[in-house]
């Protein structure tokens, strides 16, 4: 089943330059990346991860509960999937930089969790060891789509869950052409203008328009192998969350 779809940064078809373009490409905004995300989203993110915390509760409640984050970033849902766990969060991301800075907030907000530097693609974690894996407007950066929900497949235990939160398709008749043009033409000015660096916030348009809409992830988790595969939308599919459980 895996496919040679991913982000278009890189090389198509070379899983090595696409991962290690997203690598650099996160490490140059590092150090604005928590300001932009929550202006461009006007606060919005900080509900989306909320609500994918909240679908997960059940899972973290357990004390034994093991709980991977992947393409962790800053860390932000790390530390919100923590305010409902009673066991232990893992933050993974192959980007050092944004690691760093994720610690450094660890160090303030929460003991529960541990970070790691880990690439999504190749997890340093056995076979059904996980309760529940999440990732948070990372995995679209992934190499290779497929290749990333067999991995994350791969780690989860039976019955285990995963849960992907990611821009989508707005399906508002009205407010989708506005969004798209804000999203196409605006974002992109104010990301490189307030980071710096113009490259990153140009490129998001474009990996959102090849990631598969709400519908056709639900198709690739359930091919997969998950079931009780189920999205919801936010602001009308701006972003979406998926989750589905292992066989």
């Amino acid at each position: 089943m895996i496919s040679g779809q991913g982000s278009p940064l890189g090389t198509r078809g070379d899983e090595a330059s696409t991962s290690a373009e997203v690598r650099d490409m996160f490490a140059s905004v590092a150090h604005r990346y928590d300001f932009l995300n929550h202006f461009l989203s006007l606060g919005r993110d900080i509900a989306w991860r909320r609500a994918a915390a909240r679908a997960l509760k059940d899972v973290l409640a357990r004390p034994d509960s093991i709980v991977a984050d992947l393409c962790c970033g800053t860390g932000d849902l790390s530390f919100t999937l923590s305010r409902f766990s009673q066991g232990l969060v893992l933050g993974a991301d192959f980007c050092h930089p944004m690691l760093t800075i994720a610690r450094r907030k660890g160090r303030a907000r929460s003991r529960r969790v541990r970070f790691l530097e880990a690439d999504a693609l190749r997890l340093p974690f056995a076979d059904s060891s996980l309760d529940a894996v999440t990732t948070a407007f990372g995995f679209r950066n992934l190499a290779n789509y497929d290749r990333g929900i067999e991995e994350m497949r791969r780690v989860l235990k039976r019955g285990g869950r995963i849960a992907i939160l990611e821009f989508s398709r707005v399906r508002w008749p009205i407010f989708g052409p506005v969004f798209r043009f804000y999203f196409r033409r605006i974002l992109p000015c104010i990301g490189a203008w307030i980071s710096g660096v113009d490259g990153p916030y140009r490129y998001l348009p474009d990996s959102v328009a090849q990631f598969p809409e709400q519908d056709a992830l639900a198709m690739k988790l359930q091919t997969a192998g998950f079931h009780r595969v189920s999205y919801v939308n936010f602001s009308g599919g701006v972003a979406a969350l998926h989750v589905g459980e292992k066989l």
